[in-house]
């Protein structure tokens, strides 16, 4: 579509389009390679935002618009509408997930110990200068210790809930085998089933969302959980067997972050707090992306609570906290708007007239 109220029409566009080629490209090619291994973060927080999870596409993407997370989840998802749904996987279990780092804020002693893992929680966060100057030969001759200490074994380990549910402090929840709302497909309507919840949240913006649960933890809402146990790792995705549905066959796996927050029930007297029970809020984002996962734990648990608060407000979160369309209508705006606002201003005109 060209920009037909612009004086030039489509000709400006195209030279547009043309200079934004020149600013694109660099002095320096970057590949998608790069990109990818060098910017792990950034490409989870793109494949969690487009609900696509393709780490060589994401880079790609990143480099096509020029390191604009908006318009990189806007090429995915356009992609995406674009491909086939051969299958629909199986529930995906994440107690069997391969950990590379798992936490517990509410337990010191865990089954499996605490493995901290990759994290910038414990980095004194002061620029390292020694970063501009390429350490790449560096890299090859030295050993890697730490590799050579590994046993190559993986790490599997049980939850952190399940020590809760052995106290019967941990709420019943029951059994939901409601197939999933699948949001990129149906329109989503409100109240919400949770497993759209879940999936709106997990494509939602890092920055919205952890406003909202901010918001919540401060006051605004009624949620300020503890982390009972945060996991970072691969975990298999399973389809049925084309020749036989009873069975399953593996068809790779996908780094992810889980996070499991717990809140009491009900706190509301002194009384009541030795009779407290648990309740819990859940968040599972693609790739390494920890503090969104937790935000979105916060979210889930504030939206089951009633209140006036913006956080407890279901379709205000849900339907605010999309990146793509947050971005598109706020970019809307630099479309032309001239018939409307000429509108507006001869109705002051005639105003000032009278």
């Amino acid at each position: 579509m060209a920009y037909v109220a612009v004086t030039g029409g489509k000709e400006a566009i195209e030279q547009s389009l043309k200079l934004l080629e020149i600013f694109r490209q660099s002095k320096e090619d970057i590949s998608v390679s790069c990109i990818k291994e060098n910017m792990g973060l950034l490409v989870d927080k793109i494949m969690s935002e487009a609900g696509f999870y393709s780490e060589d596409y994401a880079a790609l993407a990143l480099k096509q618009c020029e390191g604009s997370v908006e318009e990189a989840v806007f090429l995915l998802r356009a992609y995406r509408s674009t491909l086939p749904r051969n299958y629909y996987s199986l529930p995906v279990d994440t107690g069997k997930m391969r950990i590379l780092r798992r936490i517990s804020a509410a337990f010191k002693d865990i089954p499996g110990g605490q493995i901290l893992g990759p994290t910038y929680d414990y980095s004194h966060r002061l620029l390292d200068f020694s970063l501009m100057e390429s350490n790449d030969t560096q890299k090859a001759q030295e050993p890697n210790e730490e590799a050579e200490k590994a046993d190559g074994s993986d790490i599997h380990c049980s939850r952190v809930t399940d020590l809760l549910k052995e106290e019967n402090l941990l709420e019943d929840v029951a059994e939901d085998n409601t197939p999933p709302f699948d949001v990129t497909s149906s329109l989503l309507t409100f109240p919400a089933p949770r497993s759209a919840r879940l999936q709106t949240f997990a494509r939602s913006d890092a920055g919205f969302l952890g406003g909202v649960a901010y918001s919540s933890m401060r006051g605004y809402g009624a949620v300020h959980p503890t982390v009972s146990e945060l996991r970072s790792g691969y975990a298999e995705v399973c389809i049925p067997y084309p020749l036989d549905e009873e069975e399953e066959i593996c068809i790779g796996e996908i780094l992810v972050t889980e996070v499991e927050a717990l809140v009491p029930s009900h706190t509301e007297t002194d009384e009541e707090f030795d009779k407290m029970t648990l309740s819990g809020g859940y968040g599972l984002i693609f790739g390494r992306n920890e503090n969104k996962a937790i935000a979105m734990s916060i979210a889930d648990a504030g939206l089951e609570t009633e209140g006036s608060t913006p956080s407890q407000d279901e379709e205000f979160v849900l339907t605010h906290g999309d990146c793509l369309e947050m971005s598109g209508f706020i970019s809307h705006l630099k479309l032309p708007h001239y018939v409307t606002f000429q509108s507006k201003l001869d109705r002051v005109r005639e105003k000032e007239d009278e």
